[in-house]
């Protein structure tokens, strides 16, 4: 049965899972190793076209899953097993609870099942008078502990080898030293009789191909082969997904599982079962019964829904999890079900209940680092944002953000004047100063760890108006300058030097002054009146002198011109070409200066300067301009480049996710500034003002002498040293 979590509820969660140092301490030391394993690994392999072809094959197999499903189940048929379509999990639960009963089972041995973990089989076996003993050391770990996974390939991930020893010691009735090795030999000791005794063996299955009606596990231990043929029946649980056309698609899945899932090179054990085999029940030799159970359980749905089809592309190798920032600080119980991380909120939404991800969808930050490493190239984070914006038309998006985002966000003069009156009135808790270091009540905890900016005495808006007026018809291309909220109001230093940059080879710039927010907040809280509304209005302010370009220095404004709009408006003929039009001359303020031609290489040697750099999240992973800035800045005559530990790891901010969620957004960003401080470089440079504002506020709240600047402020205040 459903159950939403309250707010409360949820963020208790978060703190108890913070608190959690254990937990913390295991997945630390995992997300440090995963990603040098996953590339030895990988060494030698076309990892992108590996990646396309399971992309292209998985996507193939679910359009065609009705074939598949006929042609699996003709081929399994034949070759002795009974395969049966299970709509739902009761269905499912139903099918093997009575097949354990018709043939008497008082036992059962499975192997590790994340869609019997899905539909909660064990208390329907247990509820039955059966018995199921978990064979998968990490599953039955959690069985003896009474917990659930938190992780879909290493369930029991969140544990220490102290944890493990007592809980083994409280069911053996024995002490049991947090020896790995020994306990290991004990479940094994322990779990050897079970396999004997067992009635029945339940498995999952990693694949279920077609082509030859055979079940594909790819495991680590031997326990599935022992589940698979000691027992006289066999029950493979499969989710619809797991269906394959052929052995090659299962050659690549096998190529591509253990690197990405735990970085090996293959597993230890790779077992295809097809069709029975005999086996000896009371000394007589007869063939081994074989139930394979075809799941749907919300399958179909999420597959035939057109913006979550490429979901199916999973091969469940948790991958997206072994990256993401917010997994490794909080684990997967708090999730709420099953399924953990970006991906488990996605199934969760189709498998269980919509309410159920209403929670579990705000931890994802956004960061797409889950898609660069996923083997079925699946964008988790647009679709965590389509589920968003369905939660906010299905429930609303409550009574103060609707307030701030309809009535504020949307409505430019009164944002533009409301940040003004703030401008003047934040003496009270900036002190004079240019950070507010100190938020009084419940707004402290935004201030732990990191400062905040205050906003600029004079917008840009305002700069650029009398800027304009004396520089007016000297260029020879004409630019259009997309500000954003923070360069205007905040960050009036940056679009300066953009000026002086583009200035510099021939550019004219105008700002349009009725440009407004780019609409980054309501897409992020899932509000798609108000991202339509702002679209249409940038879109009108942009336009205006039919520029050359379009150029922002915000990598999350680029993409809102570039690809939001178009994507919003894409329905409404009106405006859909405008959209279009707009986003073919956008351009990042990097890109554009490079592709113009900035040479700064002239510019005056003040003196040797080191600098790192930091990738934000949109900047790398959707722009894909890392490379440019660097070649910009390494121009710079004295500026030597040293490359931190993890530069494109997100740094917290993640628009409004350092509000909702200060306490993950704190240690992520501590782990960036820690980062920053080991180059022992003299200066770290960005490309984007929200990672300006949370860097640049951590570095003050740790009173380090790094500067922080924006490419283009290096790139100007060498080119006034030529």
């Amino acid at each position: 049965m459903s159950h939403q979590q309250s707010n409360e509820e949820f963020k208790n969660s978060i703190q108890k899972a913070l608190k959690d140092q254990v937990m913390r301490s295991a997945l630390g030391r995992f997300a440090e190793a995963y990603p040098i394993s996953r590339k030895a690994a990988y060494t030698g392999v076309d990892i992108e076209q590996l990646r396309t072809e399971i992309a292209c094959a998985k996507a193939r197999d679910g359009e065609n899953l009705d074939e598949l499903i006929k042609q699996f189940t003709q081929e399994a048929t034949k070759r002795g097993a009974v395969v049966y379509y299970a709509k739902t999990g009761d269905d499912a639960n139903r099918y093997i609870v009575d097949l354990a009963k018709k043939r008497g089972v008082k036992s059962v041995v499975k192997s590790k099942s994340m869609a019997s973990e899905e539909i909660h089989l064990n208390k329907h076996l247990e509820a039955a008078g059966i018995k199921a003993y978990e064979t998968d050391l990490g599953e039955w770990i959690l069985q003896i502990a009474g917990q659930r996974p938190s992780h879909m390939v290493m369930p029991a991930i969140h544990l220490s080898k102290e944890q493990v020893a007592t809980y083994f010691s409280n069911t053996l009735s024995r002490d049991i030293p947090p020896d790995i090795p020994f306990m290991v030999d004990t479940a094994r000791k322990e779990l050897r009789d079970k396999f004997l005794q067992a009635d029945m063996g339940i498995t999952g299955a990693n694949m279920a191909v077609a082509q030859t009606g055979s079940i594909g596990l790819v495991t680590n231990e031997g326990n599935a082969r022992l589940t698979t043929t000691l027992p006289p029946i066999h029950v493979a649980l499969v989710g619809l997904e797991k269906l394959i056309a052929d052995l090659g698609e299962a050659a690549n899945i096998i190529k591509a599982l253990p690197k990405s899932a735990t970085g090996q090179i293959i597993t230890s054990y790779v077992t295809f079962v097809t069709g029975v085999t005999p086996t000896e029940v009371d000394n007589q030799e007869r063939p081994k019964e074989l139930h394979i159970v075809l799941m749907d359980n919300g399958r179909r749905q999420m597959l035939d829904d057109p913006e979550f089809k490429e979901a199916w592309q999973c091969i469940r190798c948790a991958s997206c999890l072994n990256v993401c920032p917010s997994y490794q600080l909080v684990g997967g119980h708090v999730y709420g079900h099953i399924y953990a991380g970006g991906i488990g909120t996605i199934l969760t939404y189709f498998f269980n209940d919509h309410d159920d991800a209403a929670k579990p969808q705000n931890l994802c930050l956004g960061c797409g680092k889950c898609v660069e490493v996923c083997p079925g190239k699946i964008p988790i984070p647009d679709l965590i944002l389509r589920i968003r914006r369905r939660l906010a038309e299905e429930k609303g998006l409550g009574t103060i953000p609707k307030t701030i985002l309809h009535r504020v966000v949307a409505n430019r003069k009164l944002m533009h004047s409301l940040l003004r009156i703030a401008s003047k009135t934040q003496f009270v808790v900036s002190g004079g100063q240019p950070f507010i270091r100190h938020l009084p009540f419940f707004f402290s905890e935004l201030t732990e760890g990191r400062s905040l900016p205050t906003i600029a005495e004079q917008p840009f808006r305002d700069w650029a108006k009398e800027h304009e007026k004396s520089n007016s018809g000297r260029g020879k291309k004409r630019v259009n300058f997309y500000g954003g909220c923070l360069i205007d109001f905040t960050y009036p230093r940056i679009g300066k030097a953009v000026y002086d940059v583009l200035e510099s080879v021939g550019c004219e710039i105008y700002f349009p002054w009725e440009q407004a927010c780019c609409g980054a907040p309501a897409k992020y809280l899932g509000d798609a009146d108000t991202m339509i509304r702002l679209a249409k209005q940038n879109i009108e302010a942009l336009e205006e002198g039919n520029p050359d370009y379009i150029v922002s220095a915000c990598p999350t404004c680029t993409l809102a011109l570039r690809d939001d709009f178009v994507d919003v408006l894409k329905d409404d003929p009106a405006w859909a070409d405008r959209a279009k039009a707009l986003a073919a001359k956008v351009r990042d303020f990097s890109d554009l200066a490079h592709s113009l031609g900035v040479d700064v290489s002239k510019a005056k040697n003040n003196g040797d300067k080191t600098f790192t750099y930091h990738d934000s999240c949109h900047y790398k992973r959707h722009l894909h301009l890392s490379e440019v800035p660097r070649e910009l800045l390494t121009q710079v005559p004295g500026m030597q480049l040293v490359e931190m530990k993890d530069s494109d790891e997100c740094c917290g901010m993640a628009g409004s996710y350092m509000v909702k969620f200060p306490e993950i957004s704190a240690p992520i960003l501590e782990k960036k500034i820690n980062n920053i401080q080991a180059t022992k470089a003299d200066m770290i440079c960005v490309d984007c003002p929200g990672c300006i504002m949370q860097i640049g506020g951590g570095l003050d709240s740790h009173q380090s002498k790094i500067e922080i600047k924006h490419t283009a402020e290096v790139l100007a205040e060498a080119l006034r040293k030529k």
